[in-house]
């Protein structure tokens, strides 16, 4: 389920980079965890819960994980989750 890390991770791509797109070694460095930990823990319950997409660019906070932190997206966002 989501919990704590999952939360920190998003917070983090939204609130210190504006939703993204961020490197994993950004993320790593903002919430103090290993590289592989977020990659093989962290992101696939993000990436399958439909809060986080990974881009050749880097990772995005979706339009769903703004609305589970309560978080207005910002009006530019709205371009990035055009599918």
């Amino acid at each position: 389920g989501f919990d704590v890390m999952d939360r920190k991770l998003l917070e983090a791509v939204i609130h210190r980079f504006n939703g993204g797109p961020v490197g994993l070694d950004n993320v790593a460095a903002a919430i103090g965890e290993e590289r592989d930990t977020i990659e093989d823990v962290i992101e696939p319950y993000l990436i399958q819960q439909g809060y986080l997409q990974r881009t050749p660019r880097g990772r995005i906070a979706t339009l769903a994980a703004y609305r589970h932190l309560g978080v207005t997206p910002p009006k530019t966002a709205n371009d990035l989750f055009d599918t």
